[in-house]
């Protein structure tokens, strides 16, 4: 038997994952999430709060007992910006080992795109250039690749909770908000529309997270079985999401969380983290949305499998 369980320590989210290799194929055998928000209260002056830390040990501690229950011989504990980015960072990572024995290992943004891109490579055929966007709590991963390489990445610490509390301070969102934040992305994300020039793509992958809600909202809307979960992608058309984004916009957080579709714990941050969407459909002049059910974790787990 030849057990991993990968934990991808976010933001905003912790994910656990737990696979057997057996022969020539890989079998998942638990996934779970958590919400975590361990940027929150503490994102902006580069701290995690105890709460969070507090928040954090308890969540690691339930993982701990669920990989002890599937016997797992490997352990790869991969945390991101919030911890990255935290001056008390190494503060959390040794109380989580002296708790639960788990050693997390802190990447970059580069190592984190490079992760983003396997997973999803592994669980989507990617048969023409595209633009893999992965929407954190920290930071947000761009990647422009294919199915056989990346042509280029880069990470920026742009990601959801920082812009709620930069730009969207009323809700609904106002429209000098937008503007504003608009204003921020394309100064702060030039290095993509200098790779999108002289490699263009109309085709965006979306990476879990907000772009799941959307699928969520989307099928509900019309109506339709939403098959993310079963077969790994889901196509958005783009003039379905633009409804759905203006829909977001123009709503408070009640009356956010009380659309069909919406997960209560993403309902703060989904009006800033379409702002973002929106933005790129419309400056990289995006025809196809297809959204990856695979992360990070994924990405982990292929290089476990192998190696």
């Amino acid at each position: 038997m030849n057990r991993i369980a990968v934990i991808d320590i976010g933001t905003n989210n912790f994910h656990l994952l737990i696979a057997e290799k057996q022969q020539d194929k890989i079998e998942i055998l638990h996934k779970s999430k958590v919400f975590a928000f361990i940027g929150k209260g503490g994102i902006h002056s580069q701290l995690i709060t105890s709460e969070a830390m507090e928040r954090a040990l308890n969540h690691l501690q339930n993982f701990k007992k669920i990989i002890d229950e599937f016997d797992c011989q490997e352990i790869k504990a991969i945390a991101t910006s919030a911890v990255r980015n935290a001056k008390n960072g190494n503060e959390l990572v040794s109380k989580i080992k002296l708790s639960t024995g788990i050693q997390i290992q802190v990447i970059d943004g580069q190592r984190e795109a490079e992760l983003i891109y396997h997973g999803i490579r592994a669980n989507l055929a990617i048969p023409q250039t595209s633009m893999i966007m992965d929407i954190g709590g920290g930071s947000v991963e761009f990647i422009l690749c294919d199915a056989n390489q990346i042509f280029w990445k880069q990470s920026f610490e742009i990601g959801a909770q920082r812009l709620l509390y930069d730009f969207h301070q009323h809700d609904p969102i106002l429209p000098h908000q937008i503007e504003a934040l608009n204003n921020y992305l394309e100064e702060k994300l030039s290095p993509i529309w200098e790779v999108s020039s002289k490699l263009p793509t109309q085709v965006l992958i979306g990476s879990a997270g907000s772009f799941d809600t959307i699928v969520d909202i989307y099928c509900i809307n019309n109506q339709i079985i939403n098959t993310l979960k079963d077969k790994k992608e889901f196509d958005v058309p783009i003039p379905a999401y633009s409804q759905i984004h203006q829909t977001l916009i123009h709503k408070s957080l009640s009356e956010r969380l009380a659309m069909q579709g919406m997960i209560a714990e993403r309902a703060e941050m989904i009006v800033v983290a379409s702002c973002l969407i929106d933005f790129i459909v419309k400056k990289l002049f995006i025809k196809c949305m297809r959204v990856s059910a695979a992360s990070l974790k994924e990405g982990v787990l292929w290089e476990w499998a192998n190696i």
